[in-house]
């Protein structure tokens, strides 16, 4: 690819930067918006822990059948186009959320939004690395803080929705219509993506060797994350005996010690080894896991959130920076198998979430959180570049 060739001519770097991450933000503000208001639809429609768990799997699914199909769709009209059509698609599935009178029709809007939110992550990458290689220097781990940004922003709304009791349709609404509408238009520049309609490979693929035991540290970490945005608030009301307004706090201060992590992400592995800031990462996760379950009160809980966030910030990032110099396989077919574990993870830890504290508990849900991120320490060196 041309490096010219994709941006209009007088387009700045900062410019493109700022679309790129007005984009990533919208993902994640919209996703927050819903994160943040999941008490609320699991007590309006009276659902169990097992149900919820359900609903989220549906949620996971619409994302996981996407994937490919956003893929084909990028490569025929190109990364740009199509990440602005999901971001203009995404704010109309979440009011489908909030305006389902009942358990089925949230069902088949879960589905839709899962989609355009899995759809869009594949594309939105796909287009950051477009301009990223334009740009010529790194810049992906800014977007995701933006993106985390984002989701502890719509997060964070959610504690003054419920301190004014607004339902889900007012919140999603007054906040998610304007708040999309600023996004896009800093999004909205004119961007000539690549087109490759000759594609037929898969999308995603399996990392082979040492690649899977850098997959099965995105999965650790994704699973977390994933578990925090669709779980927090419910653990927080459920056994922390938090009120509601509380429990959007969760994810919000966990959002926001994952975008401040993530910004100093290059600093820090600048100064350690990348086996080594994952070790100390998964350490920190595993810890901040525990506190969680052994001393379950809302203040040692979002203790525990921040320690997670700071323990997950690095993983992705390092993960995929390991894949792309992967000595053994090509940096797209290597990233894409990595990215595969890793946002299979974040879809499908929810509701791995909800059958565990269906079966169990909920403590015994982020008990098993713990595990995972000391699946993460035990495997960092996996990241080690010569290996």
């Amino acid at each position: 690819m041309s490096p010219s060739l994709p941006a209009p001519a007088g387009l700045s770097r900062r410019r493109a930067w700022v679309a790129i991450s007005a984009m990533f933000a919208l993902n994640g503000a919209l996703f927050g918006l819903w994160a943040s208001r999941i008490p609320a639809f699991k007590a309006s429609h009276t659902l169990s822990h097992a149900e919820l768990g359900g609903l989220l799997l549906l949620l996971a699914g619409g994302a996981i059948c996407a994937f490919p199909l956003a893929g084909r769709l990028a490569d025929h009209y190109g990364a740009a186009r199509v990440t602005k059509t999901f971001a203009f698609i995404k704010i109309a599935a979440l009011l489908a959320l909030a305006l389902a009178p009942n358990v089925v029709t949230l069902a088949l809007a879960l589905f839709l939004f899962g989609a355009i939110h899995g759809g869009m992550d594949v594309t939105m990458n796909a287009w950051a690395a477009e301009v990223e290689r334009w740009a010529k220097r790194p810049q992906m781990s800014s977007y995701h803080a933006m993106w985390s940004l984002g989701a502890g922003l719509g997060a964070a709304t959610g504690f003054a929705a419920i301190s004014l009791n607004a339902s889900p349709e007012i919140h999603f609404t007054v906040i998610g219509l304007p708040l999309s509408a600023l996004l896009f238009a800093l999004g909205n520049i004119a961007w000539a993506s690549p087109l490759n309609r000759a594609s037929g490979g898969p999308i995603f693929s399996i990392p082979k060797g040492q690649l899977v035991l850098v997959g099965l540290l995105a999965l650790g970490a994704s699973m977390g994350e994933g578990a925090i945005a669709d779980w927090s608030a419910v653990y927080l009301v459920d056994i922390g005996g938090a009120p509601e307004n509380w429990a959007a706090m969760g994810y919000a201060v966990f959002s926001a010690t994952m975008v401040v992590m993530r910004l100093l992400g290059d600093m820090v592995t600048r100064v350690v080894s990348p086996q080594h800031a994952a070790r100390i990462s998964g350490l920190t996760a595993a810890f901040g896991a525990i506190l969680t379950v052994i001393f379950p009160t809302p203040p040692m809980m979002l203790t525990g959130f921040v320690l997670m966030g700071l323990g997950y910030a690095l993983i992705f990032p390092l993960a995929f920076s390991r894949a792309a110099n992967d000595p053994n396989e090509s940096p797209g077919k290597a990233l894409a198998g990595t990215a595969t574990f890793g946002y299979g993870g974040m879809l499908l830890g929810p509701p791995l979430i909800g059958f565990i504290a269906s079966a169990t508990s909920l403590r015994v849900s982020f008990a098993v959180l713990a595990g995972l991120a000391l699946m993460i320490a035990l495997l960092s060196n996996a990241l080690k570049k010569d290996v």
